[in-house]
């Protein structure tokens, strides 16, 4: 791989407040790009040169001892700027290919979100009978994706909510202290949605699941 990379970024914390905003933009231009070669499963080719730009921003604030959120959100916009790679345009509907085949330079390169977004929320109690006791919930949203065939259809954005809870053995008894019990319950409203689609393939999104653990720490 070779190209050039511009980064930039900012940091700034708010006086008199335990809150933390960043924000970065970035530009890198890529030359043999890598993708995989679907003549031949399990090796890559190169497509050519690319361009992808974008910037990301962040919030991670303590709002007060008990709660604390996250934030973040990222744009990305990834092209071919030279490429060989030529394909005909996919009819979703019909299942075939259709018209002549068109240069894939200015496309979108597949499968890359232009928009993602997360936030996380946390409250802890520390002054009631629930004390140590916490309660989690996060949102997860992934923008459209183009597929393979030269923008011909995109695979739909899709929004997953999670929730969780932990516990401190610690606030318990001193002699606990650094244990700690979590829950998670990732797409808990158990949303069908695909995270990949291509006009030979799809993958299916996660389901909801429920896991904890056991940690302790010294």
């Amino acid at each position: 791989m070779t190209g050039k990379q511009l980064e930039a970024g900012v940091k700034y914390k708010v006086p008199n407040k335990d809150i933390l905003l960043t924000a970065a933009a970035f530009r890198i231009d890529e030359d043999h790009y890598l993708i995989s070669d679907l003549a031949h499963p399990n090796f890559s080719t190169d497509a050519g040169a690319v361009k992808y730009q974008g910037f990301e921003v962040s919030a991670n604030a303590n709002v007060t001892k008990e709660l604390k959120l996250v934030a973040s959100y990222s744009y990305t916009d990834i092209r071919y700027v030279k490429t060989n790679l030529t394909a005909q345009k996919f009819d979703v509907f019909t299942d075939a290919n259709y018209g002549t085949a068109v240069s894939q330079s200015s496309k979108s390169v597949p499968y890359v979100p232009r928009n993602m977004f997360s936030f996380f929320a946390d409250y802890t109690f520390y002054l009631t009978t629930l004390k140590g006791f916490g309660i989690n919930f996060g949102t997860r949203y992934t923008g459209f994706t183009y597929a393979s065939s030269v923008e011909s259809f995109k695979t739909r954005s899709y929004i997953l909510f999670d929730v969780g809870a932990h516990y401190d053995f610690g606030q318990l008894s001193s002699s606990l202290r650094g244990l700690r019990a979590q829950l998670a319950m990732p797409n808990v409203v158990n949303t069908y949605y695909m995270a990949q689609y291509d006009t030979d393939f799809c993958n299916l999104g996660q389901g909801r699941r429920v896991y904890g653990n056991l940690t302790f720490n010294w």
